[in-house]
């Protein structure tokens, strides 16, 4: 498994941006299939984001498609969300997560290392 730290959330208004980054331990990060997920109160986890091992490949949530942008740096060992656009229903914390997998259309359940969450609170 690799180790994830999340970083880059806080409290921004309508129509901002942050920039999310998630720092992976281990050495075999280009490995890994990486993927963005949040979960707002009362809701279950949901994928925002996804990004193939080698960075070429992407998928987003259609809420987010045009807004968000997923990449990743293997030499870094980081992969980041930025999001523009921001709107209150994107208030959440969000995750990353790897998943020991080829194929980026892998479901939730093959994302076994998780990262601790950092919030997103957007302000209308």
């Amino acid at each position: 498994q690799v180790q994830l730290v999340e970083s880059g959330g806080g409290l921004v208004q309508a129509g901002n941006s942050l920039r999310l980054s998630c720092a992976a331990s281990g050495r075999t990060f280009s490995s890994y299939v990486m993927g963005w997920f949040r979960q707002a109160p009362g809701k279950e986890r949901d994928v925002v984001a996804r990004i193939s091992r080698s960075g070429t490949v992407t998928r987003y949530a259609d809420s987010v498609k045009g807004r968000f942008t997923i990449s990743r740096d293997n030499v870094k060992n980081t992969v980041y969300l930025q999001m523009d656009s921001l709107n209150p229903e994107d208030t959440a914390v969000y995750y990353c997560a790897a998943a020991a997998t080829s194929s980026i259309d892998s479901a939730i359940g093959d994302y076994n290392s998780w990262g601790q969450g950092t919030q997103v609170t957007v302000s209308s």
